[in-house]
């Protein structure tokens, strides 16, 4: 796999580090998307079928400086996953970051979830980024460091009311996040998850709470978007940070 659309400079490629943000096509992904070209990073753009919101993200990083490509898959396909790290493996030379951030929602009482869209939950969130992990992670060893960020969620800490397909395929994401910490470390690999609260994301749909429902947060608001995908990009460059569950907005863990 090439990448569809580039923006770039005259840098060397093998000079530039490079992050992979998965579902970088929008919401939360797309705001990372730019906090890493902020940082200097240069950043693969994935999607999955929203090609024109990923172009979009990729006319944004370059508003900001930044230079990257977009990348088409489908997390729920190991071959096709595959073939995006390779491509992005071809065209840097290097990846020393990757975002697991791709991921579907809906509202299902336990009782009342069908077994299908459990199984879709389950395959996209946590099985998903999986497949991601595992063909980023060799490239990684070669270079001899890497950092994965997970994008998780608060419901897959606490469980909450008609998510229960979401919060059981993200409380997946921790376990999935620890051992891989413990495996990977001594490889200077490094992996940690991040809650980034909620978000005015079309991901959040109908669920966003109103200000009334917010009295779990302690400070009584929401955590900024612009803010959220700054630390995330942060904790990705700290070299002594591994096997973290981090939580960004107020609600205590």
């Amino acid at each position: 796999m090439q990448p569809e659309r580039q923006v770039s400079s005259s840098i060397s490629a093998c000079d530039r580090r490079t992050v992979l943000v998965t579902g970088g096509s929008g919401g939360i992904g797309r705001a990372l998307c730019v906090a890493f070209a902020r940082a200097g990073l240069w950043v693969g753009v994935h999607y999955r079928a929203r090609k024109e919101a990923a172009e979009e993200t990729l006319r944004e990083l370059s508003l900001c400086g930044g230079e990257g490509a977009t990348y088409q898959a489908d997390i729920r396909s190991r071959l096709e996953i595959q073939a995006m790290i390779d491509a992005v493996q071809e065209r840097q030379g290097r990846l020393d970051v990757v975002v697991c951030n791709a991921g579907v929602a809906s509202s299902h009482l336990v009782l009342r979830c069908p077994e299908d869209e459990w199984l879709r939950m389950i395959d996209t969130n946590l099985t998903g980024t999986y497949r991601c992990m595992a063909a980023a992670v060799p490239v990684m060893m070669k270079q001899g460091a890497g950092s994965i960020m997970v994008i998780g969620s608060y419901a897959g800490l606490h469980g909450t009311i008609g998510q229960a397909a979401y919060a059981a395929s993200k409380a997946g994401l921790v376990g999935l996040v620890q051992t891989a910490a413990r495996e990977w470390g001594p490889h200077n690999i490094r992996v940690n998850l991040v809650c980034p609260g909620w978000q005015p994301t079309a991901l959040a749909g109908d669920a966003f709470p109103a200000p009334e429902q917010l009295s779990d947060h302690v400070l009584g608001h929401l955590s900024n978007l612009e803010d959220v995908s700054r630390t995330i990009c942060h904790l990705a460059q700290l070299p002594g940070m591994s096997g973290q569950i981090v939580n960004l907005d107020s609600r205590i863990l």
